[in-house]
């Protein structure tokens, strides 16, 4: 493409597009959602909950938005597809999907009471099959359209654990580092099975406050833990990350603007990756 081949003012533009953001209650996931529906896209809010995903859209609608609330575990396939008609009903063939549904457990937390020889494996199963096993099944339901329309843009959401290990975190660092290296896997995958317009990327988020990481990085007292000031000390920025700070990797990642990019991970971390520590 030539510089000649577009136009600037729509390089971003993702009006009248269809969006599905599972985990669209969430951190992240609302933050999003509210985003590109101001920015034109059409949206669908899967959460684990009606109510919840329903709150996400009616502010969404109230705000000028379009966008509807659905009910979804994605650990369900039968739910996911069920999602899938409910969406292509109201909004038609979906054009982008973004998997921001995942989390951790305390349970599968290290600490100074609970060593990693004393972590479950059941606990640590279920951490592996939310972050990983609802962003694969979810690739495949909404995916199959965009294999045989010929098009479509898959954002996964994965983690700064899943690039650099993190101590404490084992369960939700191996699975967030499954969610990286699909998303690689399937880039390829949908580029030579299906259409090179067909792309998968993923956003790295640095560290955000959020009610999953709180108790590690804020004690009792409201003020930084020791993990929490190391994190800050170790981020360039010398700040945690607030959710609109994703906003604006993801529209380029899924606008026209990134046409030739698939495959790849993004941090978006204040400078944490690239930190040596000296």
């Amino acid at each position: 493409m030539s510089h000649k081949d577009f136009d600037l003012q729509t390089l971003f533009d993702v009006r009248g597009r269809t969006v599905v953001i599972t985990g669209g209650s969430g951190y992240f996931g609302r933050a999003l959602a509210s985003a590109l529906a101001q920015a034109g896209a059409r949206v669908a809010i899967l959460s684990l909950h009606a109510h919840t995903a329903n709150a996400v859209a009616e502010t969404i609608c109230a705000e000028g938005g379009t966008a509807i609330g659905i009910a979804c575990d994605v650990l369900s396939h039968a739910a996911l597809e069920e999602s899938r008609e409910r969406v292509m009903s109201a909004f038609g063939p979906v054009d982008i999907l973004i998997n921001a549904a995942g989390g951790n457990s305390p349970a599968a937390t290290t600490s100074a009471e609970q060593s990693f020889f004393d972590l479950d494996a059941e606990v640590v199963s279920r951490v592996a099959d939310l972050n990983f096993i609802g962003t694969f099944q979810s690739c495949q339901v909404f995916g199959r359209d965009m294999a045989k329309h010929g098009q479509g843009c898959i954002v996964n959401v994965t983690s700064m654990s899943a690039l650099r290990p993190l101590t404490r975190v084992p369960a939700y660092s191996a699975a967030k580092s499954a969610v990286a290296n699909f998303t690689q896997w399937l880039a390829v995958h949908m580029a030579q099975e299906y259409n090179p317009h067909i792309r998968v990327n993923a956003l790295a988020p640095g560290f955000f406050l959020t009610e999953q990481n709180r108790y590690l990085l804020i004690d009792a007292d409201g003020k930084m833990t020791p993990r929490g000031q190391a994190i800050i000390g170790h981020t360039p920025a010398k700040r945690l990350g607030l959710p609109d700070d994703l906003v604006g990797t993801l529209l380029w990642l899924i606008s026209p603007a990134s046409a030739f990019v698939t495959g790849v991970v993004i941090p978006v971390d204040g400078g944490f990756s690239s930190f040596s520590g000296v």
